[in-house]
C-alpha cells in the first residue's frame, strides 16, 4: 500500500479490526500476517480475496489490450487509492470520477489522469481545478459538457479563477429520452461544441456517454446508441471541431454491464484525423460480486474472453438461534449492501472445530440495522458462535460501508489492508 496509508494508525474508526492492534500502523499490522479467523478480528468483518482481486485486475487488463481499448476504471466503486494504484499498474490510462470530491481524493493520492464522467458547473470546484491544472503540467482532467448554459457557467468560473490552462471537455450524448444526463440530439451536441469553441477556457477533445442508460437496454439498442456516439465523433472530426492542439480524440463509454458491446462498436470506429483514445470506464470489475454483476457481466455472453471472480465475503457471527428454522447474525444494513440484492449465505466456519463448510440450507431473508435474518432449512448445521460468510451484491454500496478492509488469501491470512475515502 502507499506509504501514507501504511503509516496510518489503527484505532476505533475501523470496524472489525483486532482491539489489540490499537496504536499499530496499518503497515505494522499487515506485516503480522494475522489470521482473519484466529487473529483477534471481531465480527462483522468484510474481507477481500487477494487472489480474486489480482485475477480481476489481470482479466480486464488483458481484455482491454485484446480489443485496443484504453481503460479508466470508475473509482467511485471503491474510492480506494491502493486499488487505483494497482489498476494503473495493470495498464489503466487513469481513473474515472463522478464528483469533485472524488477528484480531490484522487489527486491527494497521486492520480495524474482523471476522467470526470459528469457535468461540472460548481464555481468553487472549478476554481480549485483551475489551480490544480496550473500548478501541475503533468495533470490531465477530461470532463463532460452537455448544455450551452453549462459551458457558459464553466467559462465564467474559469475566467474568474484566472485559469491559464484550458480544461479538456467531451460532449456527452444522452442515451435517449428518459435517460440520465447528456444532450439528446446530435444537433444539440453540435450547439454545445460550438459554445465550447467560443471560449478560451475549454478545449473540445471528444465525445462520451453511458450506454447502460439506454431505455430498455439490450444488445441491439445499446449497440445502436454506441454507433450514434462513434458517428458523432467522426462528424465532429470531419467538421474540424477539434483544434490543432488536440493530439488524440477521446471516445468514451462503458460500464460494467456492456463493455463487450463497447468493444464491438468501438472497433468499427472509422479512421479519424488523429489517433482515437477509446476509453472504457468499467469499475465494478475489481471486486465483482455475487449478484448484480454476476448476472450482468458481459463475460456471461462472451465466456471465451475470460471470467471475473467475486472478491467480497462478509463474515458475521451467529448470535441467536431462537428456533430450528431461524438464526440471526450480527451483520446488517450498516455492514452489507442491500440496495439491489440481499447477501447470500455461502460458508459456515464451525466455532468448535474451525472447519469451513458450505452454508447448505441457509438463506438470508432480511436485514435489520445490525442483524441478518437467516432461514435455516431442515438439516442445516448452524449454532450460536459459528461464523457465516456471505457473498454481497453491488460493489459501490459495499465499499462505502468500510474504511479499512482486510485483503485475505485463501488460507485466511490477512496480507494487506484497503483504505477507502468516501
Amino acid at each position: 500500500m502507499p506509504d501514507e496509508l501504511a503509516s496510518e494508525r489503527v484505532d476505533h474508526r475501523f470496524k472489525g479490526l483486532p482491539p489489540d492492534a490499537e496504536g499499530l500502523t496499518v503497515g505494522e499490522l499487515a506485516a503480522q500476517r494475522r489470521s482473519l479467523f484466529t487473529g483477534g478480528f471481531t465480527t462483522p468483518v468484510l474481507a477481500l480475496s487477494a487472489e480474486s482481486v489480482e485475477h480481476n485486475l489481470r482479466t480486464l487488463e488483458e481484455y482491454a489490450e485484446r480489443h485496443g481499448l484504453a481503460f479508466a476504471p470508475h473509482g467511485k466503486t471503491s474510492m480506494a487509492p491502493a486499488l487505483f494504484r494497482r489498476q494503473i499498474e495493470h495498464g489503466a490510462w487513469g481513473i474515472t470520477a463522478a464528483v469533485p470530491h472524488q477528484v480531490r481524493v484522487y489527486r491527494a493520492h497521486g492520480v495524474d489522469r482523471i476522467f470526470l464522467a459528469n457535468e461540472l458547473v460548481d464555481p468553487a470546484a472549478l476554481r480549485w481545478l483551475a489551480a490544480e491544472l496550473d500548478d501541475d503540467p503533468d495533470f490531465r482532467l477530461v470532463c463532460y459538457v452537455d448544455s450551452v448554459r453549462g459551458v457558459e457557467l464553466m467559462d465564467g468560473a474559469l475566467r474568474a479563477a484566472g485559469a491559464r490552462r484550458p480544461l479538456d471537455v467531451v460532449v456527452e450524448l444522452g442515451a435517449g429520452e428518459g435517460a440520465r444526463t447528456g444532450a439528446r440530439t446530435e444537433a444539440e451536441c453540435a450547439a454545445v461544441a460550438d459554445a465550447v469553441a467560443a471560449t478560451g477556457t475549454l478545449r473540445l477533445v471528444g465525445v462520451a456517454g453511458y450506454e447502460a442508460e439506454v431505455p430498455g437496454a439490450d444488445g441491439e439498442s445499446v449497440r445502436a446508441w454506441l454507433r450514434r456516439l462513434t458517428a458523432l465523433a467522426a462528424a465532429f472530426d470531419r467538421d474540424g471541431r477539434f483544434g490543432a492542439s488536440v493530439d488524440e480524440i477521446v471516445v468514451s463509454a462503458g460500464g460494467s454491464a456492456w463493455f463487450d458491446a463497447v468493444a464491438d462498436v468501438f472497433a468499427e470506429l472509422p479512421e479519424l484525423s488523429r489517433p482515437a483514445l477509446k476509453l472504457l470506464r468499467s469499475g465494478a470489475y475489481v471486486s465483482h460480486d455475487d449478484g448484480q454483476y454476476r448476472e450482468r457481466t458481459p463475460f456471461n455472453r462472451v465466456p471465451g474472453e475470460g471470467a471475473l471472480q467475486p472478491a467480497f465475503r462478509l463474515w458475521s457471527q451467529v448470535v441467536s438461534r431462537p428456533s430450528a428454522g431461524q438464526a440471526f447474525t450480527n451483520a446488517g444494513k450498516r455492514d452489507a449492501a442491500y440496495d439491489l440484492h440481499l447477501p447470500e449465505a455461502q460458508a459456515v466456519r464451525d466455532a468448535r472445530t474451525g472447519e469451513v463448510r458450505a452454508a447448505d440450507g441457509i438463506t438470508v431473508t432480511a436485514l435489520s440495522d445490525q442483524h441478518a435474518w437467516l432461514r435455516t432449512g431442515e438439516g442445516a448445521e448452524l449454532e450460536v458462535g459459528d461464523w457465516v460468510g456471505m457473498g454481497l451484491s453491488h460493489p459501490c454500496t459495499v465499499f462505502d460501508k468500510w474504511q479499512l478492509i482486510p485483503l485475505v488469501t485463501a488460507d485466511g491470512t490477512v496480507v494487506d489492508y484497503v483504505r477507502t475515502f468516501f
